[in-house]
């Protein structure tokens, strides 16, 4: 996610906490520039780091399963005293991109993605990403929403209704056509997470299976090396600004990386099998925090 509509995640999770009413007017805040850099913030508590850790490490596991970590991980670091909703933001990235790096190469040593195909798609991912951010000024958060829910209830439909597919790896495309429609996937998830969408992981290991025939392991570990390159997008864009606060996004990024490499090994070890499981829980997770946002939106 850059910082395009970067309110809307930070509306989402502060709304699923109650910090703020659900569709509050964050998308028109305007992303001023940090006054300084810092390492940690200022009235940061033990608890506090404590529970970021342990919030990093659980959004590592699973965003290496199946995507999804960053519904774990924003909420936690919004919680810390002292932090902007932008800072959390960009230490967010921080934090996930240690784990997605982790995990992109702990399932090439043992699923071997084709990177003849991974790498573009990645390459188009963050140029999507750019694009979406762009875009995303003039797009108010109550368009994106009830989108983002049709398109979750089409996926668990498709997913539950269809038990067999991502159990095996057969793609149904070759060659040119298979790049192309790999690149084209990329750039729509990437413009999509360039507009602060949520759950861009799972959308991701949704197309490869549904729309390419990815068995659900080669999914993962293909959308992670696409995660990694949104998340290093989003960071050429917050690092000059001096909006990541690097004691704590290290620190949040060395708890991301154990539990990345903990969830891309279970995830091989478990296989595809597994990995439908986990993506139907986290899907449903996500419809279900989603759906309740906009009923708050809608009854206030």
């Amino acid at each position: 996610m850059t910082c395009g509509l970067l309110p809307l995640a930070v509306d989402a999770a502060q709304s699923m906490m109650g910090a703020v009413p659900a569709g509050a007017a964050l998308v028109a805040t305007p992303l001023a520039p940090a006054a300084e850099s810092v390492w940690f913030p200022p009235d940061l508590a033990l608890g506090s780091l404590a529970l970021v850790i342990v919030a990093g490490f659980a959004a590592g596991f699973v965003d290496a399963v199946v995507g999804g970590g960053g519904l774990i991980q924003l909420p936690a670091l919004l919680l810390v005293p002292g932090l902007g909703p932008v800072q959390a933001m960009a230490t967010n990235k921080l934090g996930s991109i240690c784990g997605t790096i982790t995990s992109s190469i702990t399932y090439y040593r043992r699923s071997h993605p084709d990177l003849r195909r991974a790498v573009p798609m990645a390459a188009v991912a963050l140029l999507g990403s750019v694009g979406g951010a762009l875009v995303a000024s003039h797009l108010p958060a109550s368009v994106l929403v009830p989108i983002v829910l049709v398109a979750l209830v089409v996926v668990l439909a498709y997913t539950i209704a269809r038990p067999r597919a991502g159990a095996d790896h057969a793609v149904k495309l070759e060659g040119a056509a298979l790049l192309a429609a790999a690149c084209a996937l990329g750039a729509v998830i990437g413009f999509y997470d360039g507009m602060a969408g949520p759950g861009t992981g799972s959308f991701l290991v949704f197309g490869l299976v549904a729309l390419l025939g990815y068995a659900f392991v080669q999914a993962s570990a293909t959308a992670k090396i696409v995660n990694a390159a949104t998340n290093l997008g989003a960071l050429l864009i917050f690092v000059p600004q001096g909006y990541v606060m690097w004691g704590l996004g290290l620190a949040l990024g060395a708890a991301n990386l154990v539990g990345g490499y903990l969830g891309a090994r279970l995830a091989i070890t478990k296989g595809s099998g597994f990995v439908r499981v986990a993506f139907i829980v986290v899907a449903s997770a996500l419809l279900v925090k989603l759906g309740w946002q906009e009923w708050q939106a809608l009854v206030a």
